[in-house]
């Protein structure tokens, strides 16, 4: 995989910009529970049977799936704001589609163009590495990570107060509005990224991935209806994993892959994304949870008989804990490291859940859980792209990124097929109607419980922060932002590239490549003919210079490691530097 070009400095970027990347990521999240308050009445609402309108969920779940990695990568290449406009703008174009329409094939076309702007949320997040200083990018990136909690929760009382006062496209010309909203504060307020991977985009490979994840997640959300033995549910699995597979061998082989195997094989991008999954999954018990057993009459014996509006209340605090969790993500992170954040966000879900056994019996004991689960899995959504982040070239941050949050969409994915079928297996039938038991929701949140167990194990295996030997310095914005620069420079090769003449040499094309022949990085000399490159990995390189009017220059250089810095003059070709 390349490294990061870039063209021209960072701007620096006004203190707007985090609440308006953190509001597109609400504004994205929102149209994932949009539906909730009124999913019972779909089918008569779109004149359908319920097997088919669950298409209309199923639809925005696949397409969010398959856009995540690939905008993140498109952002990478091309422009990270500019992908995230685009996102927002097929998302309010879905939306009106839905908005105008009670027809069900436009509805989930509708849909589907709503999922597409899941990508938003990784395309943020890169945005925020290349433009932030470093000591405002912890608890921007957990703002922007917990953004697919908060919109959800707070999405969940909005919705339901518009489905039950107004008629429900309502729901769309707002969700429409809100999309308008974000691209105009984003046009305004955010600049545009200047990092950029090279090499071109891998259709081949997004073409397989998304193959892939269609064949992966259709069996996973359509199995209760088409029975998890039946031989289109497991023919559908095998398809997907040989799709994967050979996309996984094919991936393997490009020098310009959609996703980098081999740095998804690390140990800390491989345990956070493992990780995530399991974070996915608790994350979307509470949801399918809560607002049932809400709901449900007292008749029951154990519904707390709450209305629609009041249940949407209940459970919001679910997304707004998580908001505020992220100042205090930040200040444990930076003293502590992302690891120890991530694994004390398990902890405290596993507590709400191992509570929230025993408190179902009055409504105000949902507010307990809500704020309970939306600390805990505020302070691990908050530790994901931290952890991803530090594992991954600033070239790779937006496809990283994405796939990390794919990540997550499976786990959520697999919670609601897992904790539908237990529900339904689990119903008393009344009047033919099929109503959620409280051994059910027992079990459902068992079930979570044991998923974060399963997080907390891969947790443990993830690389802990290495020790540092350095005084730790207390900075302006300015300064440490200098800091950061300066602590670039030494863990790679820096230089000046000069002519023939002996004179500095602007906007040079420096090339670092390695010993297989590949590149692994690439910048532009400043106007004093200055030049750093940071290093994947130690070893030996050639670091290669070209401009117009100008011959080829060119140096071999062994890297020891990350203290050690090597000056190179690029005027003497073929010299060897050992560091």
């Amino acid at each position: 995989m390349t490294q990061t070009t870039t063209d021209r400095p960072a701007g620096r970027a006004s203190g707007a910009v985090v609440p308006v990347l953190a509001f597109a990521g609400i504004v994205v999240a929102v149209m994932q529970t949009l539906l909730v308050p009124v999913i019972k009445d779909l089918p008569q609402l779109l004149d359908t049977a319920p097997s088919n309108a669950t298409w209309v969920l199923t639809s925005t779940l696949l397409s969010g799936a398959v856009a995540t990695p690939i905008m993140g990568r498109l952002g990478d290449l091309f422009g990270k704001r500019r992908m995230l406009i685009l996102s927002l703008a097929v998302m309010v174009v879905g939306a009106l589609v839905s908005a105008l329409t009670s027809d069900l094939l436009l509805m989930i076309a509708g849909r589907t163009l709503q999922g597409f702007a899941m990508g938003a949320i990784p395309l943020g997040i890169g945005l925020m590495r290349d433009m932030l200083p470093r000591e405002k990018l912890g608890s921007a990136m957990a703002l922007m990570s917990s953004s697919i909690g908060v919109g959800g929760g707070l999405a969940l009382p909005a919705a339901a107060l518009v489905a039950q006062h107004s008629d429900w496209h309502a729901l769309y010309y707002g969700a429409a509005g809100l999309g308008l909203i974000a691209i105009a504060l984003t046009l305004l307020v955010v600049p545009e990224s200047p990092m950029r991977a090279e090499g071109s985009f891998d259709l081949p490979g997004a073409l397989g991935l998304s193959a892939g994840l269609v064949l992966f997640l259709l069996p996973i959300t359509k199995g209760s209806d088409w029975g998890w033995t039946s031989g289109t549910t497991l023919g559908l699995f095998g398809a997907s994993a040989v799709v994967l597979v050979l996309w996984g061998v094919m991936e393997l082989r490009l020098k310009a892959p959609l996703v980098d195997l081999r740095t998804t094989a690390r140990p800390a991008v491989l345990f956070t994304n493992l990780a995530s999954i399991m974070v996915g999954v608790s994350f979307y018990v509470v949801s399918l949870v809560l607002p049932q057993l809400l709901q449900l009459p007292e008749s029951t014996g154990y519904g707390l008989g709450q209305s629609m509006v009041v249940a949407g209340l209940l459970v919001a605090p679910l997304g707004l804990t998580m908001m505020f969790t992220a100042p205090v993500y930040a200040r444990l992170s930076a003293k502590y490291g992302p690891k120890f954040t991530l694994i004390l966000g398990l902890l405290i879900i596993a507590i709400g859940y191992g509570a929230g056994l025993g408190l179902m019996s009055a409504a105000w004991q949902s507010l307990v859980i809500s704020v309970l689960l939306g600390a805990g899995i505020g302070l691990a959504y908050s530790s994901l792209p931290a952890l991803i982040v530090g594992a991954v070239p600033a070239s790779e941050t937006g496809a990283a990124n994405g796939l990390n949050t794919l990540m997550r969409s499976i786990g959520t994915s697999v919670s609601s097929a897992v904790i539908g079928m237990v529900l339904a297996d689990t119903a008393n039938n009344v009047g033919g109607v099929e109503i959620p038991t409280m051994h059910g929701f027992r079990v459902s949140f068992l079930i979570a419980t044991g998923a974060v167990a399963v997080g907390l194990l891969l947790a443990l295996f993830l690389p802990g922060r290495r020790p540092s030997n350095k005084p730790q310095l207390r900075a302006s914005s300015e300064e440490d932002a200098a800091l950061e620069r300066a602590e670039q420079v030494l863990r790679g090769f820096r230089g000046r590239v000069l002519g023939a003449d002996g004179s500095p040499v602007a906007r040079a094309k420096v090339t670092l490549i390695d010993r297989r022949g590949r590149q692994a990085g690439a910048t532009l000399s400043a106007e004093d003919g200055s030049y750093a490159l940071t290093v994947p990995d130690r070893g030996s390189y050639v670091v290669a210079a070209r401009a117009t009017g100008h011959g080829p220059l060119a140096s071999s250089a062994t890297h020891a490691g990350d203290e050690r810095p090597v000056d190179l003059d690029l005027s003497l070709p073929g010299e060897t530097v050992s560091a």
